[in-house]
């Protein structure tokens, strides 16, 4: 299988992710812009696109909004699924294993990036 390493994208500021929080950002993709879920959990930074993977909606219910449980998990929206924030797992709902597609992130200056690799 060939990969094809896609230029690291400007996602947001650092300082406009809170440890927990749950950004939406855009970047570009095979010609065409592309949402992203971005957050930051054990400081660590995770980005995955925007699309759950039981009937590919975007899981915010508003521009840059995001359903979260009790528990810190990203909620869907649309139909109750429930992600890890670790690893973009779903733990309950309708695509019970299935994950979200993750892309590569980086922290440099106070800025995140990211990277789609294919």
């Amino acid at each position: 299988m060939m990969t094809t390493n896609i230029e690291k994208q400007f996602l947001l500021n650092s300082g406009e992710l809170t440890e927990g929080q749950f950004r939406e950002a855009r970047m570009q993709h095979q010609g065409r812009i592309v949402w992203l879920i971005v957050t930051r959990q054990s400081g660590r930074i995770r980005a995955w696109f925007n699309v759950c993977p039981h009937q590919g909606r975007s899981l915010n219910y508003a521009p840059d909004r995001f359903l979260i449980d009790p528990k810190g998990q990203l909620v869907c929206a649309a139909h109750g699924a429930v992600f890890e924030p670790e690893n973009g797992v779903c733990t309950n709902g309708p695509c019970l294993g299935a994950s979200l597609k993750a892309i590569e992130t980086t922290e440099h200056n106070e800025q995140i990036f990211g990277q789609i690799i294919e």
